[in-house]
């Protein structure tokens, strides 16, 4: 079939059949169709968007463009999470030890950070020697080892979703619920997985901005995960001010790890329990959210979750040193105090500002080919209703270079507006859709 007709079928707002979605992922997947006449059809999809049934099939033919991990041979329920991401968004370091303690495998794919969110990987690389690019061979013994393993896409998993991402990136077609939807699912229903958690991101420093379209990507998550035979529910959590106080890499490795051990940020400890739970929970391993929140806890509390972390490291090839010498994580660097312009509480932390600003210091990407340095990061000093006294520090800056400063900290000062009451804490979770 010709790709102009599949192009103007969609361009009119048609239906495309199976067989034609079928047709456009096997043209990414083997370079058969050029690169305009796919992002075309990025185009039209991202217009005209797709029925639930399009989508659906998109994602069965995305995830079949590539290898399915078959991890049958491992006892036991195999359950992942998946965030939408976030500026200091590092949960999965918290929460796959904790659910692998209380007894499930998580076989985690994860991606790198670009733009002002963080990306699991990176974070992961800031410990010395740790390898996110195991083959499967080596992911599924770490899994039969110790119950969970984190790596990255492989070539050989969801190539047509490699290829069409690349092109979504330069020709505005990120925001399609269709496209995202699929372009998720499709790498976690190669992972071997039967259960899945998703974390779908609503604020300043997330994607979805507004709660109406969390909730519209939730939702759209939700359907085609059953439709795909994947078991899942979807929690909405608010992304306006950072997750935890750190942003950037090693200084978020250095406070998850302070987490499993017991001392970490309470926002942070309170949703990492949250979503372990839920894994567990949906994982068959309790009947109720309170007993798997239960059990996530005495694994937090008696350190399982800290031991599985450090294996993990030992395993992937990291320095186990790292887990009890943060020196290895977080060297020494120049450091620069945001102090507060006036008295009164910290109303506003905007995440996408304070991420920008973490990413001009060599913390993220401007370009997918960017090299992160993982030292540098920016600290709060302050979680949004605290209390606030002129000079106060809010923000410290561990910079090297002095080039990009200047405009980090001017993001820093835009980032904070202190005003003159308190407010309660944003709540956990804004809604859940199961």
């Amino acid at each position: 079939m010709r790709a102009v007709d599949l192009i103007r079928t969609k361009r009119d707002g048609g239906e495309l059949a199976s067989e034609q979605i079928a047709a456009f992922v096997q043209a990414a997947t083997h370079g058969s169709w050029p690169d305009y006449q796919l992002a075309a059809m990025l185009m039209a999809i991202c217009i005209r968007g797709m029925t639930n049934r399009e989508t659906a099939a998109f994602t069965h033919e995305m995830t079949n463009s590539g290898i399915r991990i078959n991890l049958d041979e491992l006892p036991g329920p195999k359950v992942d999470k998946h965030s939408t991401g976030g500026v200091g968004d590092k949960t999965s370091l918290i929460l796959a030890p904790l659910a692998a303690a209380c007894g499930a495998i998580v076989p985690m794919m994860s991606g790198r950070g670009l733009g002002h969110t963080g990306g699991t990987l990176d974070k992961l690389e800031a410990i010395p020697g740790f390898r996110v690019n195991l083959s499967i061979p080596e992911f599924r013994e770490t899994l039969k080892k110790i119950g969970m393993a984190m790596i990255g896409q492989t070539a050989d998993v969801a190539p047509a979703d490699r290829k069409l991402y690349a092109l979504r990136d330069v020709t505005g077609t990120v925001e399609s619920l269709p496209l995202i939807t699929a372009s998720i699912l499709s790498k976690k229903l190669s992972e071997g997985i039967s259960a899945l958690i998703l974390d779908v991101k609503c604020g300043r420093g997330a994607m979805m901005k507004t709660r109406d379209t969390a909730r519209a990507l939730a939702e759209s998550l939700v359907r085609v995960s059953r439709a795909n035979g994947l078991k899942v529910e979807a929690v909405i959590t608010p992304m306006d001010a950072p997750t935890g106080r750190a942003v950037g890499n090693g200084v978020e490795v250095v406070e998850c790890i302070e987490t499993l051990k017991g001392r970490g940020p309470k926002d942070l400890e309170d949703l990492s329990v949250l979503l372990a739970a839920r894994m567990v929970r949906l994982a068959g391993l309790t009947e109720t959210d309170d007993e798997a929140e239960r059990k996530v806890r005495s694994a937090l509390a008696s350190g399982a979750g800290l031991e599985k972390f450090r294996q993990l490291v030992e395993l992937q090839g990291g320095d186990p040193r790292a887990i009890d010498d943060y020196s290895l994580l977080q060297p020494e660097l120049n450091r620069l105090v945001v102090s507060s312009p006036r008295a009164g509480f910290v109303s506003v932390m905007d995440a996408e500002k304070i991420g920008i600003a973490a990413g001009l210091l060599g913390a993220g990407r401007q370009r997918a080919e960017d090299k992160v340095d993982p030292a540098v990061g920016i600290l709060l000093e302050l979680k949004p209703g605290d209390r606030v006294e002129v000079g106060d520090p809010v923000y410290s800056v561990l910079f090297r270079g002095e080039e990009k400063l200047p405009a980090a900290i001017a993001l820093l000062n835009e980032s904070l507006v202190i005003g003159d009451t308190s407010f309660p804490a944003s709540p956990l979770v804004l809604e859940a859709i199961r």
